[in-house]
């Protein structure tokens, strides 16, 4: 019979040696394969069709690019497209930013489950025990706040890439009265209203990186 397969996501070196050496100890007959960049990961789940994802948020697309938490996003996403029986489990120290793949996360078909890289190792042993089984737990990241996929294009739009409305507008093919709604419906989706000596747009930026919707 052959050996089931875990597949370990990390860019950092020594973050990655000790999360193979845990698995590892938890289950000495699984074949561990392991990348540090989003489409070594692809490529590893293509070629070998492991049983179980543990992937960082924080990586590189490819050799010689800088991580960035967009790509670990992209990487679980298409994982999530492809391979919807694919158990998956998220071991980041930023799992608020998962809030952007909530509707990808709650259609997902195999387990998922997160763990934060502070949480004690016993933890971490659970939530892999729970995902290897086809569990799902995602309780650490339930929020109330409902946001749509143009909502987050207006954030990374203005306070990842620097646009101002009008340049938002042209790149999401909207007119600029739209986009000065959607952000009426961001600030208000943050419970976030005018205030004497406030800056509104100040305000909705720390409050969208608060809640995991911008880097």
């Amino acid at each position: 019979m052959n050996p089931f397969k875990i597949l370990i996501v990390d860019d950092h070196r020594l973050l990655l040696n000790g999360t193979i050496n845990l698995v590892r100890d938890r289950f000495p007959d699984a074949q561990i394969l392991s990348a540090q960049t989003a489409q070594e990961a692809l490529t590893q789940i293509r070629d070998r069709s492991p049983t179980l994802a543990i992937v960082d948020l924080s990586l590189p697309d490819a050799d010689g690019t800088p991580a960035r938490i967009e790509y670990g996003l992209k990487l679980l996403g298409q994982l999530m497209q492809d391979c919807p029986d694919l158990n998956l489990m998220v071991q980041s120290s930023n799992i608020k930013a998962l809030v952007r793949l909530m509707p990808e996360i709650d259609n997902h078909q195999g387990g998922f489950t997160l763990a934060d890289k502070s949480l004690p190792v016993e933890v971490f042993l659970t939530r892999l025990e729970w995902a290897m089984q086809g569990l799902t737990h995602t309780k650490d990241l339930r929020t109330d706040l409902e946001v749509k996929p143009e909502w987050l294009d207006v954030l990374r739009l203005a306070f990842e890439e620097g646009l101002q409305d009008k340049a938002i507008a042209q790149s999401m093919y909207k007119s600029e009265r739209m986009i000065r709604h959607y952000w009426s419906k961001i600030q208000d989706a943050l419970e976030i209203y005018p205030e004497p000596g406030k800056n509104m747009r100040a305000l909705t930026q720390i409050r969208a990186r608060e809640q995991g919707l911008i880097d």
